[in-house]
């Protein structure tokens, strides 16, 4: 089968061990379905791979790819799922210590087919294609958390989202806006702030600006850039809910305002399975159609990569 997948481990050049060529198809453990893939997006834990990140020099070579969509041997049209955890662990999902994400450990969904377990797999509806699908289970599944099971906010909140280019931030303006809140964004530049605007925002600003009120929550993930300024931004007594630190991960922690304000900073990663499920659900019921910026055949993954890597807005998507 035709694949685009990692030869090895590059940590200086990540994009030199990038191939597209054919692999052998997969096997179909107990308990697992073999997928035709439709579409898959792409995120930087697809850098990590070919840096060697989290995963081993043995496992190479390794099929790219965490998120997807497709169809079943028996016709089903399905979302994936990207993590693999313990089938015996009970709890919240992303506290298992023996998860994995696709391409961690088993191949994954830049090909055209992929095996996952069973469980894994959740029914595509009617309103989102395939390409569109193929967004939901990194970028918008880490928003989705984020925005409604770690930051406790109710709808007609005031939040606001520290940068508005990535796919991150491109879901929680669209979710929160959905979920009934009032959306502010920030962005250092011009176009990016025309892309909020865009997509929903109720108010855009230029990074760091001073607000026109505090803000009941503030969702970070652009870090060292940014803290500073989210901790300004939000009222006494709100919440600040971070998946990330694009920018670095040293920021200052202003630790008297944290205890005197009673600020409240929750760390956020991924999503459930539950969560995965009750996100698509609630893009269908609310009609929210997530973004695809632009889209490559497989045969051309490596442009995308490169695109990825230099930086560029949005999600953009394989399609095969």
């Amino acid at each position: 089968m035709l694949a685009l997948y990692a030869t090895a481990p590059d940590p200086n050049s990540p994009l030199d061990s990038v191939a597209v060529g054919e692999r052998p198809e997969p096997d179909v453990p107990d308990g697992w379905v073999r997928v035709r893939v439709r579409a898959g997006s792409l995120n930087r834990h697809d850098l990590w791979t070919l840096r060697g990140v989290g995963i081993k020099p043995d496992q190479f070579p390794m099929i790219l790819g965490c998120d997807g969509a497709g169809v079943t041997e028996d016709g089903r049209d399905v979302v994936i799922y990207p993590i693999v955890g313990d089938p015996g662990f009970s709890g919240d999902e992303t506290t298992d210590p023996s998860r994995t994400q696709l391409t961690e450990k088993h191949q994954g969904t830049f090909a055209e087919y992929v095996v996952v377990p069973a469980r894994n797999l959740v029914p595509l509806p009617g309103s989102m294609s395939h390409p569109q699908a193929a967004t939901l289970g990194t970028t918008y599944l880490t928003a989705y958390r984020m925005l409604v099971t770690r930051s406790g906010l109710p709808a007609g909140s005031t939040i606001l989202v520290q940068g508005a280019t990535g796919g991150v931030s491109t879901a929680l303006i669209q979710l929160g806006r959905a979920a009934g809140m009032r959306v502010w964004v920030t962005s250092r530049s011009e176009a990016g702030r025309a892309r909020a605007t865009e997509l929903g925002a109720h108010q855009v600003l230029e990074q760091g600006a001073r607000l026109p009120e505090r803000v009941d929550g503030v969702f970070e993930s652009v870090g060292k850039a940014t803290w500073t300024h989210s901790m300004r931004a939000v009222r006494p007594g709100g919440v600040i809910v971070c998946c990330g630190a694009t920018s670095g991960p040293d920021p200052s922690a202003d630790l008297q305002r944290l205890f005197f304000l009673q600020i409240s900073v929750i760390g956020s990663t991924m999503g459930t399975l539950d969560e995965f499920r009750r996100l698509i659900a609630f893009c269908d019921a609310a009609g929210v159609q997530p973004i695809v910026d632009r889209t490559y055949p497989l045969e051309q993954g490596r442009e995308a990569l490169e695109l990825l890597e230099k930086g560029t807005p949005g999600k953009l998507v394989l399609t095969i």
